[in-house]
């Protein structure tokens, strides 16, 4: 039976710099909130601890886990936290030593041993946590939940994982591989984008689908734009400065505008020479990335750490291929990248902890690929093999971050996956599909297996590769 995933499943609104580290752990925090109310326990508690495993505890205080956390517990939202207000409200629950749990009840909470970073794994998956209740009358309730990428959670306990079945999709147009998305196309004489608006139509109104594609996309402007026009050093230590700034200024010159959308329209306007065309998808995947590890907010497209591929190629459509593409392209660009985004989930995987940076970065550069292919006239068989040809090229790749943060390499890789996704739309508008040697199922299955076959070492553990190779003096 296909698991039912939503475009709005795949493109999540959080805060950086990490969905799997950050946004899942926060939202794992809401909800064990949620069984503390159900079970009429949050009243009574005096102390909460929480014990995180295998890459939530060797890179998570660089993907600020904890930090994570303690928002969730708090009860604030990621979607729509003041971001400036996140550094006052964890300082002072370190200070005070207190922290309002749900926003209902204040306890002792010490942030130095409340929170436990153990180097073992758990064997369900590499991002494993462990919330412990303690009650004034001793006793305790705990709750483990997984952090599975992308800012989703699970459990492995659940009553439907244990039976070994999934629970049967109702989406028209069930989708759980590419082939079958593709014969939908067929059957149906639609384009990809149109199968997927006609899913989300069984989910919720065409008003709120449109409303909430047009609010990701906002953030993701917004996103952009912040990053644009950010100077100054990155926190955590690594002293990276952020590059976005001074490039943006070379780019646009002397401009009037006051507003992200005001600044896309000056952008479209601004006289664009070939060779500047890498410069400014560069500049956007930059911005976004160096917002996001700044504990801004994002997109999860379909992670933190990739989430300046998708709207970097949109805003390349926009502002180089096509002038006149308003809402409509937005959408159906959303629309079909989240779509491949969750074919890639059901197949293989969306967590580096799981399977290396193929996994983030990859992933992204195929769901931006297809989406571009499509706008740009690309057949179905052309937008999945666009998809095939950019995940193709990310294979095998490791996820190494110096210092555990999602900087180096992290920020760069988010302009060459967007760089390649561009080339691979490209290259799939001028195949013939009849001609395709490597089916989008085919490299989804070769990337699990290669997922599977990598070393620990090089799966958001920071113990390999760059992270081992140079470390934080050197930087």
């Amino acid at each position: 039976m296909e698991e039912c995933i939503s475009v709005f499943d795949m493109l999540k609104i959080g805060v950086g710099p990490s969905s799997s580290h950050t946004l899942g752990p926060w939202r794992a925090a809401e909800r064990f909130l949620v069984e503390l109310r159900k079970k009429n326990l949050i009243h009574s508690l005096n102390r909460i601890k929480i014990d995180l495993y295998g890459s939530l505890s060797l890179t998570g205080k660089g993907h600020a886990t904890d930090l994570a956390i303690l928002l969730g517990l708090s009860g604030q939202n990621p979607e729509n936290i003041p971001v400036q207000n996140i550094a006052g409200i964890t300082k002072l629950i370190k200070d005070s030593q207190e922290i309002n749990l749900g926003n209902e009840i204040n306890i002792h909470f010490d942030f130095s041993k409340d929170i436990i970073f153990n180097k073992k794994f758990l064997p369900f998956h590499s991002n494993g946590m462990t919330f412990t209740a303690y009650a004034k009358d001793g006793t305790k309730y705990r709750s483990t939940f997984y952090s599975i990428g992308g800012g989703f959670v699970v459990k492995e306990e659940r009553t439907n994982a244990k039976k070994k079945i999934k629970i049967k999709c109702a989406f028209p147009f069930p989708i759980e591989n590419a082939a079958e998305l593709l014969n939908y196309t067929i059957q149906e004489n639609k384009n990809i984008s149109e199968i997927v608006f006609e899913n989300e139509k069984s989910m919720r109104s065409e008003a709120e689908i449109h409303y909430e594609l047009m609010r990701i996309w906002r953030t993701m402007l917004e996103s952009m734009y912040i990053g644009c026009h950010s100077e100054g050093i990155l926190p955590g230590g690594l002293n990276v400065r952020r590059r976005a700034f001074d490039m943006h200024q070379n780019l646009i010159g002397l401009s009037n505008y006051n507003s992200p959308q005001t600044w896309l329209e000056q952008i479209r306007k601004t006289e664009v020479k070939f060779r500047q065309i890498l410069k400014w998808v560069s500049c956007f995947a930059l911005a976004v990335n160096e917002v996001n590890a700044a504990l801004g907010r994002v997109v999860t497209a379909p992670t933190n750490g990739s989430a300046g591929v998708i709207p970097s190629v949109l805003m390349y459509y926009l502002v180089i291929e096509n002038h006149d593409a308003g809402e409509k392209e937005i959408k159906q660009f959303l629309m079909i990248a989240g779509e491949i985004g969750s074919v890639f989930k059901k197949g293989s995987t969306i967590s580096a902890a799981m399977g290396g940076c193929q996994a983030e970065i990859g992933v992204s550069s195929a769901m931006a690929a297809a989406a571009l292919c499509e706008l740009m006239g690309g057949s179905p068989a052309q937008v999945l093999m666009a998809a095939e040809i950019a995940m193709e090229h990310h294979l095998g790749l490791t996820c190494d971050p110096i210092g555990g943060l999602v900087q180096i390499p992290c920020i760069e890789r988010n302009t060459m996956g967007a760089i390649k996704a561009i080339n691979a739309a490209e290259l799939a508008l001028e195949t013939d599909p009849k001609n395709a040697k490597v089916p989008l199922d085919k490299v989804i299955d070769t990337m699990w297996q290669t997922a599977k076959d990598m070393n620990n070492k090089y799966k958001e553990t920071s113990e390999g590769g760059l992270a081992i190779a140079v470390n934080m003096a050197d930087c």
